[in-house]
Formats: structure tokens, sequence, C-alpha cells
């Protein structure tokens, strides 16, 4: 009886010891992806206030009513460098996919903020076509949602692993259709990805919460501190990504346009 008791006190405590490993991990991967967030709507508002000016004298370009594009802002909105603005985020987190196993967990987690900063080039643009109030309040929106739908992929018994393939095969398809939708200009098409985009994202925001704590259960036993690490970063990206994707789309919607 007493070697039972020894094992099951045993028992009690490693699990006390992964709940409290796990609470650490997942306050990781919202901490770096909160960061990140910061970053790149910082960039985004200081790029687009250097992109207009009011001077036509040193204006490349006209954007609207006493709004004029300064050299950078023509650059980053007029000009070919557009395409690599539009695509370098997309670009990059296929990259950084693809090497994160051969990276430290602090050079992953540096990685990580730079292509925060690029996203933020890539969506400055939305402090020139929506008013400042309208992406406030669609921001408020979204973290309420992301909060929301996060919580319950943390704490909901179902497993949503099922939804997995599903969604990415939804992502892939939204993707293509965002991109042939680029040179269609098609306002009724570009509705159906913004409400599409919102329900596939929701979804994600769920299942990659409960995958990020799944895998850290399996591994925590483990002990390796550098996989954990890097798997902290992995997940604030695929939470950031969510996050972004799923503000865009609900800008898209309820944006008031300037």
């Amino acid at each position: 009886m007493a070697q039972f008791d020894t094992i099951r006190t045993a028992a009690g405590a490693r699990t006390a010891q992964i709940d409290e490993g796990l609470r650490a991990h997942m306050n990781k991967v919202y901490g770096t992806m909160s960061v990140g967030m910061l970053i790149t709507f910082a960039a985004a508002w200081a790029l687009s206030g250097l992109a207009v000016t009011a001077d036509p004298s040193a204006a490349a370009g006209q954007l609207g009513e006493g709004k004029y594009l300064t050299q950078l802002g023509y650059a980053l909105y007029a000009s070919p460098l557009k395409w690599v603005v539009m695509f370098a985020p997309l670009i990059f987190v296929f990259g950084f996919g693809a090497a994160v196993n051969r990276l430290s967990a602090a050079a992953a987690q540096l990685i990580f903020y730079v292509f925060a900063l690029v996203m933020g080039v890539s969506i400055s643009s939305i402090f020139l076509v929506f008013t400042g109030e309208s992406i406030a309040q669609v921001f408020l929106i979204t973290s309420i949602a992301f909060a929301g739908l996060s919580l319950v992929g943390y704490t909901t018994k179902k497993d949503l692993s099922g939804m997995g393939t599903f969604l990415i095969m939804g992502l892939i398809g939204l993707i293509v259709a965002s991109i042939v939708n680029i040179f269609l200009a098609s306002s009724a098409m570009a509705f159906a990805i913004s409400v599409i985009g919102v329900l596939i994202f929701a979804g994600l925001t769920a299942y990659d919460t409960q995958r990020i704590k799944n895998e850290y259960i399996q591994h925590a036993a483990h002990g390796d501190q550098e996989w954990l690490g890097k798997a902290a970063i992995m997940g604030a990206l695929s939470l950031y990504l969510d996050f972004i994707n799923m503000f865009m789309m609900l800008l898209q919607l309820f944006g008031n346009r300037e």
C-alpha cells in the first residue's frame, strides 16, 4: 500500500510539474506573439507616416485631396517594388519554416521579430486606406475573438486534430484565390475571400492553440529545452499569423475607408 501511495504521489508531482511547465510555455508563446504584434503595428504606423506628405512640391504622386505620396511611399505602393513588399512575408515564412530546425532558439526568436518587421512594412498601407478609428475598432474585435477562440482550443476536451487537414487545404485555396484576385480585382470575390478567410483563421486559432499545448505535453518528458524553446517560437508564429490574417480579413469587411 505504501508503495502504491509513493507511485501515486510521484505521478501527481510529475503532473503538477508538466502543468507548471505548460503554463510557462504558453506564456512564452503569447508573450513572443505579442511582441511581434507590437513590432508589426509600430512599423506599419511609422512607415505610413513617412509615405505621405502634405507638400505637393515634395511629392512623387497624389494619394488624395491634399495628400501626396513621398518618394518612399511611391516606391512601396506604386512602383514594381510593391510586388516584393506584398509577397515578402509569404516567402519569408516558408523560408523560416524550412530553416528553423538548423537554428538555435535565440536565432529563431530574432528571425521571428525580423519577420514581424517585414510584415509591418507589407501591411503599412492599411493606415493610408482605412481610418485610424476603424483600424482600432477592428483590432479590438479581432483581439476579443482571438482570445475566445484560443481559450476554446486550450480548454476543450474535443480533439481538433481532424480539423487540421481541412483547414490547411482551405488556407491553400484561399492563398491561390487571393493571388488570382489581385489580377481580376473582383469585389464579389474579395468579399467571399474575406468571409471564408475569417472562418478559416478562426478555426486555425483554436486548432493551433490545442496543437501547441499537445506538442508540449508530448515532449515535456524528454526535457529538451532547445526544442521547447524553438517550439514556443514556432507556436508564436502560428498564432501571430492567425491573428494578423483574421484582422486583415475583418478589416476588409468592416473597415471604413479614407
